[in-house]
């Protein structure tokens, strides 16, 4: 039996992998397991992206929930973190996202959402899975009244847009801004949200057309924010991916400001505030050792968990923490959202640069990089386990991490959202790191392929 879900939902490309049968069955699995967890009819809410399969997934989805005696709510397009904060708000007893975050048009995704606002434990989704490899054989699937209802909510994206308001609680007047929103799910939110914080905003990526989401723009192609930041003398851009989760900015100088590098700013503020508990953030592996330093620096620690956000989430829901996330741009604020929210993140980092009067440079100064050099290698399923298996590829990893003699690291996994092989070499000399991230690539090619 496979996986069906990932670190991050369960995703393939739309119509191959992810087929209106496959989003039918999850919905009818996801509402069986819930149903039987509640006294009652069970409510789901679903939102999407602007993917032109969402349309198509989201009539399956509603289906296969109705069909077992689920109602349905149909919020259309709207931030995957909005769907996490109005399963609450509204009550339901679970929501549902279709979105591939970051990835290109042809991928989508199905994210599950609990009633609290959590994604699902992996227990609820290994039951899911069961139902779904079993093609519902244990499913009873209802008839007249007691077959589920849809219905659309109208008042969703405003009812999002008055919370992230109220939460980022910051006058922005006299910012000048740009933010890009990957036309994607943030599209509409961030013209309703950011000017009404007070700043003055240009948008880009803000005309989705079902095709073009991630494409050129958001969080994964700063270079054009950056570029129209410095041609138009603003004071800095924001960008989101597709759904919205994650954040990413640029400073007036059009250098980037990672998820690292938001965290660290928000954390010494939550820690001035007294308002940061044992002094801790939560990041992943993946973070760079300049964050780390900096944080020893400032008197504050760091919590380190494997590469995806709701492991980052579980660490700081069983410790106490308020603030955690990636490098990639998902930040979790845990006082104000139970999962990464881009707006979120972004209101707060303008909130900073407005309250200390300072450019988003000297924000963005907050401490020096370690060179990082990223290489992707792409692999199939069968291609990752070659990977895991392979004790010589081990062996040779290692190998590289000793000849970085102390002064870097070496970490190569495989991408839980995307068919990739992902090697990261970090350290102080970046011709040292780039020859030892190509040996790398090299030798897992020779293995796998």
């Amino acid at each position: 039996m496979g996986k069906l879900f990932g670190t991050d939902g369960a995703r393939g490309v739309a119509g191959k992998d992810l087929t209106p049968e496959l989003a039918m069955q999850i919905g009818r699995a996801a509402a069986a397991v819930l149903a039987g967890k509640t006294q009652h009819r069970p409510r789901f809410i679903i939102g999407k992206d602007t993917r032109i399969s969402g349309d198509m997934l989201e009539s399956a989805l509603a289906a296969g929930l109705c069909s077992v005696g689920a109602d349905v709510e149909l919020l259309g397009v709207i931030p995957t973190p909005a769907v996490a904060h109005l399963v609450r708000k509204y009550g339901a007893d679970a929501g549902v996202v279709i979105s591939a975050s970051h990835n290109p048009v042809e991928f989508n995704g199905i994210k599950l959402f609990g009633g609290e606002g959590y994604k699902l434990p992996d227990e609820v989704e290994e039951e899911i899975e069961h139902h779904v490899f079993n093609n519902g054989a244990e499913l009873t699937l209802c008839t007249g009244t007691a077959i589920g209802t849809v219905r659309r909510v109208d008042t969703a994206l405003s009812d999002y847009v008055d919370y992230l308001a109220k939460a980022i609680g910051a006058d922005l007047t006299g910012l000048n801004i740009a933010i890009d929103c990957a036309n994607g799910a943030a599209s509409e939110a961030a013209g309703l949200l950011f000017p009404r914080l007070g700043a003055a905003c240009r948008f880009i990526g803000t005309d989705p057309d079902g095709g073009n989401i991630n494409e050129g723009c958001g969080s994964t192609h700063l270079d054009k924010l950056a570029k129209y930041v410095v041609d138009n003398g603003l004071d800095c851009g924001v960008a989101f991916d597709g759904d919205a989760d994650r954040c990413l900015a640029v400073d007036e100088k059009g250098r980037e400001i990672d998820g690292d590098k938001i965290i660290a700013i928000l954390a010494k503020d939550l820690k001035d505030a007294g308002k940061l508990p044992e002094d801790t953030a939560v990041v992943t592996v993946m973070s760079n050792l300049g964050f780390i330093e900096y944080m020893k620096q400032n008197g504050m620690k760091t919590a380190v968990t494997a590469v995806g956000d709701r492991y980052v989430l579980e660490e700081m829901r069983d410790k106490g923490y308020v603030i955690g996330g990636e490098q990639s741009g998902h930040v979790i604020l845990l006082a104000h959202s139970t999962t990464g929210d881009g707006e979120l993140t972004a209101g707060m980092l303008l909130r900073t640069m407005a309250e200390k009067k300072c450019r988003m440079s000297e924000l963005n100064d907050v401490y020096v990089r370690f060179p990082q050099v990223m290489v992707n290698i792409k692999a199939t399923p069968e291609e990752k386990a070659r990977y895991k298996e392979d004790e010589y590829i081990a062996g040779f990893i290692e190998s590289q991490q000793q000849s970085l003699m102390g002064l870097g690291r070496v970490l190569v996994r495989v991408s839980g959202t995307e068919p990739l092989i992902r090697i990261m070499v970090e350290g102080k000399d970046e011709a040292a790191i780039a020859a030892s991230a190509e040996r790398i690539a090299v030798k897992i090619n020779e293995r796998i392929h």
